[in-house]
């Protein structure tokens, strides 16, 4: 059944990236039906469940959500590296493996920033198999909206299988193989604790843009689109997130 589900989105991907313009025209919103009563699915999800954890989560002392952030952040660093290294940005997949080798010792599991005091600056950004495709010069495809993990396109729906089928580290060791130390659960509570604390950090950016929209939809579609391009040419000119590193579908990618 998975491999019928997987030869399933793969068909649909494929077929995306065949629709899509590849060089400087907006992506198309090949299934915008489908993708609104999603992401209305999401909405509802959002509103019920997990804004008000996050807000919950944001009446944590401080000192609390910063370890819990540099914690995830450390462990994208697992997905970052060999993206770095598959996009030839050699000297920053030294500096992360870097840091994360000091963060995950010294700094107790990435708990406290270590490698930023002794040099290892944190001004990387955070790298996936989606952006990897992009700078290969692989097409959008089409925009889509997934149930709970929200916005994407057929090249980084690509790049999340991609993750599932051997690219993640983490997933690796946590989920696909049988070991003493990891259970299936620490992958999961870590990438539900990574939207946690990305969704903590945005509700005012969220709520703002809901309020001053004509059609949140459209105008979530548009910011996810333009960071998306953004990251794949590592610019800093990013959209108005307090969190502009990551936009991770809550994936997440």
């Amino acid at each position: 059944m998975k491999k019928i589900v997987i030869i399933f989105l793969m068909n649909l991907i494929i077929g995306g990236f065949a629709i899509a313009d590849t060089e400087n025209k907006e992506v198309k919103d090949c299934f915008e039906g489908l993708n609104r009563a999603t992401f209305a699915f999401n909405q509802t999800l959002d509103k019920t469940i997990f804004e008000p954890i996050a807000k919950g989560y944001r009446k944590l002392p401080s000192p609390i959500r910063t370890g819990t952030g540099n914690v995830v952040s450390n462990l994208s660093n697992l997905i970052t590296i060999p993206n770095n290294l598959l996009q030839g940005n050699f000297k920053t997949a030294g500096i992360n493996t870097a840091r994360l080798s000091v963060n995950t010792t010294i700094g107790i599991f990435g708990i406290f920033d270590v490698a930023q005091q002794m040099g290892f600056v944190k001004d990387y950004k955070k790298e996936d198999y989606g952006q990897t495709l992009g700078t290969w010069g692989v097409g959008e495809g089409c925009y889509l909206v997934l149930p709970i993990l929200g916005p994407s396109t057929a090249r980084d729906t690509v790049g999340s299988l991609t993750s599932f089928l051997g690219g993640d580290p983490w997933y690796n060791i946590t989920v696909k193989n049988d070991t003493r130390y990891f259970k299936d659960s620490d992958y999961y509570v870590s990438r539900g604790t990574d939207g946690l604390d990305f969704r903590a950090k945005n509700i005012d950016s969220f709520d703002n843009l809901e309020k001053n929209s004509i059609d949140f939809y459209a105008s979530v579609r548009s910011l996810y689109l333009q960071d998306r391009k953004q990251k794949i040419l590592n610019s800093n000119k990013i959209v108005d997130t307090q969190d502009d590193s990551d936009w991770d579908e809550i994936q997440s990618n």
